[in-house]
């Protein structure tokens, strides 16, 4: 809910912006710090959900570390502080350059996601006379029940090293004397709510790392990654996930010795409901099926709606019923018709000329008038760091509810 006040305050801000409630932000990861502090399991940041500079500062408070899936995303985390030694190297497809670049700044761990990637980061640290320490990316072939765009766990995706190649991985380490074998790594996919994932997810990496310790090797770091999802329906209702009862999981089900670290890798649980896309309606046009609310934003702002189909929450900040009529509609699952309300059914899509510019379909709103202040919720993840310039458009900016 934003009250007057704020409402009054974006009148004065040209549109579109990201409004970041930096409050929200700092509860959020003190919630989180709080439950994975308690079993002294480490979370690192997930970089990719969202790098903007006041947000990374935030974040980094909190003593969280950074996971990372690109060289000036090991670099932006060095730069507003995140400890070297909290630093990890996620990717499919790490260049030279890349890895390079993280050798040099000596962080702690390169998540290796291929045999080959073995044999470049060993040849790359053998010609700086280092060694890199090694975390070994395994698809578990978990099914994450989300969106297929954002699984990632399968042995049909791209990510990681599938269960029948780690014999490979196995001589591959041996033979590689620029690598430290650290431990294991896993990320199901992104957007998951039902725990039992997490569940299964640990009684395959109680399997593996098994087989590891059977052929040798020491597993001190346990990853499991991240994918912890939100309440994209009811973001004020549920504005902080629940963080106790996700890190309970593994406290249950996880085999974990004295000696070992388990780590997380969160990024859209700790951000996503600490940001909203405030935009303008710029024209109301009505036909005979169909009325159409035009924003001055659209998918070069949040492509998340046009990309996977996702839902966000969507207000008329300029009609006070909005809010209640919205949360409404959120807790049925579907808009609220003309039929059963006094509300429009609008399509709400942006100004960019592709088919696709679509927010929402007949979403259940106050009548609107050009001008109207439109809220697209839950949108601090994959945002705002997603946005783009095409059709020449203006980058999206920032405001802040501090400063």
């Amino acid at each position: 809910m934003f009250n007057p006040a704020l409402v009054n305050r974006f009148q004065q801000i040209e549109t579109p912006f990201y409004y970041y409630d930096l409050e929200l932000l700092k509860a959020t990861l003190k919630a989180c710090a709080d439950a994975s502090f308690r079993h002294r399991f480490l979370v690192h940041y997930a970089m990719k959900a969202n790098f903007n500079p006041r947000v990374l500062d935030t974040v980094q408070s909190f003593g969280f570390g950074a996971d990372c899936v690109s060289g000036n995303e090991v670099l932006a985390a060095i730069n507003h502080g995140f400890k070297k030694e909290k630093v990890v190297f996620a990717g499919v497809g790490k260049s030279d350059k890349e890895i390079n670049l993280a050798l040099d700044q000596d962080i702690f761990c390169f998540n290796a996601e291929s045999v080959q990637e073995l044999d470049v980061i060993n040849e790359l640290a053998s010609a700086k006379n280092k060694t890199a320490n090694i975390a070994i990316r395994i698809n578990p072939n978990v099914d994450a029940h989300t969106h297929h765009f954002i699984t990632t766990g399968l042995e049909e995706n791209k990510f990681g090293i599938n269960i029948w190649e780690l014999p490979a991985v196995a001589e591959k380490l041996r033979q590689c004397q620029n690598l430290n074998f650290l431990g294991i790594h896993f990320h199901v996919g992104s957007q998951i709510n039902d725990l039992s994932v997490f569940q299964n997810l640990c009684l395959k990496v109680n399997e593996i790392q098994l087989w590891f310790q059977e052929q040798g090797f020491t597993v001190k770091v346990l990853n499991v990654g991240g994918g912890l999802g939100i309440d994209y329906f009811l973001p004020d209702k549920n504005s902080i996930v629940d963080f106790e009862s996700y890190f309970q999981v593994f406290k249950d089900h996880l085999q974990i010795s004295p000696s070992q670290e388990v780590h997380f890798e969160l990024g859209r649980a700790l951000v996503a409901q600490c940001a909203s896309l405030i935009s303008r309606v710029l024209y109301v046009k009505n036909g005979l099926k169909k009325n159409f609310l035009v924003l001055d934003a659209g998918m070069t702002e949040l492509i998340r709606p046009m990309l996977y189909q996702a839902y966000h929450q969507i207000e008329n900040l300029s009609r006070q019923q909005s809010a209640i009529s919205s949360q409404q509609s959120a807790m049925n699952h579907e808009p609220l018709t003309p039929q059963t309300s006094n509300l429009i059914s609008y399509d709400v899509v942006g100004p960019i000329c592709e088919s696709t510019d679509c927010f929402r379909t007949d979403v259940a709103l106050p009548e609107s008038e050009r001008g109207d202040l439109i809220a697209i919720r839950s949108a601090g993840a994959y945002g705002e760091v997603m946005a783009s310039g095409y059709n020449l458009r203006d980058r999206v900016q920032a405001v802040y509810s501090e400063g």
